[in-house]
């Protein structure tokens, strides 16, 4: 026991430890080998860096002169002044029946400029059709002379007889103005003796069947028209140029299966 404490106490060195602050040492780039043949290595260019381009100077334009509108005169201004109403202003502008709405500016409708503030009747503006006469018409007006043709219109039979007269009309046994009051029927009916120039020299019977007062009033104008081609037949051409002898064909449609009318349907529902 006495051997092991008289042996002495070796001391420990403490180990020194590197700061943590201290960084690892940097390996140092290797110089490049220099060449084995002697020649000098050119150094490389450097690239210089390309001149930034200096900015144009804007040219502003010069400001234009703007002309100066005169100055409105005050009648001016008050006709400018928009209405109280609107479209008050605005003229009405109405085409009467027969007359080309194409025509030129210097035809009028039958009365004068001045005079175009009073308003005329339909029945001025209707006397100012004028159908043109076929020339060179021979019918023959003998005292029993004679002609009778049929006319139809939807389901309006209309039988006439023309025969040397005054220009007088008959229609049932009544006159063209009590059984036709409309001013519109009655210029139709009238046509086609005007067109051939007989509307004073002949007279008019005819027997109406079926048919409304217009459907009637058709049938009638087809009626004269194939009378008048039965006393002379050269009239076909200028008649049926004009549309006279061309028998309308238009009438009421017939009614379809499934459907209200002609065409109408039911109102579809779909819920």
């Amino acid at each position: 026991m006495a051997d092991e404490d008289d042996k002495p106490v070796e001391e420990v060195e403490p180990a020194v430890t590197a700061p943590e602050s201290q960084s690892e040492p940097v390996a140092e780039p290797e110089p490049a080998a220099e060449p084995t043949d002697g020649a000098a290595v050119e150094p490389e260019p450097v690239a210089e860096s390309e001149p930034v381009p200096e900015p144009e100077p804007v040219v502003e334009p010069e400001p234009v002169a703007e002309d100066k509108p005169a100055a409105a005169e005050p009648a001016a201004l008050a006709a400018r002044e928009r209405p109280a109403v609107p479209g008050a202003d605005l003229e009405v502008d109405i085409v009467p029946e027969g007359v080309d709405p194409l025509a030129s500016a210097d035809q009028s409708y039958g009365y004068a400029e001045d005079e175009a503030e009073e308003a005329p009747e339909l029945d001025q503006l209707d006397a100012v059709v004028v159908v043109e006469p076929i020339e060179a018409v021979a019918i023959d007006l003998g005292a029993g002379a004679r002609y009778r043709a049929t006319g139809k219109r939807k389901t309006a039979i209309a039988r006439v007889t023309l025969r040397p007269g005054s220009g007088t009309y008959t229609i049932n046994g009544r006159s063209l103005e009590a059984y036709f009051p409309r001013d519109t029927l009655q210029r139709n009916i009238r046509q086609p003796l005007e067109t051939v120039g007989y509307e004073q020299r002949m007279d008019v019977v005819a027997r109406m069947l079926g048919g409304g007062v217009s459907s009637q009033a058709g049938a009638l104008r087809h009626g004269i028209s194939r009378a008048l081609l039965e006393a002379d037949p050269n009239l076909r051409g200028e008649l049926k140029r004009r549309g006279f002898l061309t028998r309308d064909a238009r009438a009421k449609e017939r009614k379809k299966a499934g459907l209200k009318k002609a065409r109408k349907r039911p109102q579809f529902s779909k819920r």
